[in-house]
């Protein structure tokens, strides 16, 4: 198994694997899909990071760091679509690709990571803590727009 960022050739497995996201469906291959495709592999801020087995990718997460202007104009950095294949959960691979985040959050000096979760399983709340992430220093609000 392999820890990785994203590169051009990868958007089709990632799509396939964001189809077990929130049930999402396959987008057509269009103009649009592949000029939003080059504009996040090529945003020096947007990391996605994958675990692949066999050229497969099987488990991902989305890093965004955040230019900040407190905190000692340090960054910050959000984690969104955490995800591993059925196949393959249980491996440690989404922990594996929070663990390679959090290292490119310490290197472009992020000062912390935040993250959310729509999930209410305690064993997804738990998996999230054993990673290293808390519930009880900030209040999450979301407004679906």
């Amino acid at each position: 198994m392999r820890i990785r960022q994203i590169n051009e050739k990868d958007l089709c497995g990632l799509l396939e694997l964001y189809t077990r996201l929130h049930n999402n469906s396959l987008p057509e291959m269009g103009k649009d899909l592949q000029e939003l495709w080059s504009e996040i592999v090529h945003d020096k801020n947007h990391h996605i990071i994958v675990a692949v087995d066999d050229s497969k990718i099987v488990s991902s997460c989305v890093l965004i760091i955040v230019p900040n202007l407190t905190h000692g104009q340090k960054p910050y950095a959000l984690i969104e679509n955490v995800i591993t294949n059925e196949l393959h959960r249980g491996q440690g691979l989404a922990s594996d690709c929070l663990e390679y985040a959090g290292q490119i959050a310490k290197q472009h000096g992020c000062y912390k990571i935040m993250l959310m979760t729509g999930s209410k399983k305690e064993s997804t709340l738990n998996f999230y803590r054993r990673a290293g992430y808390n519930s009880e220093d900030k209040t999450a609000f979301v407004q679906w727009l």
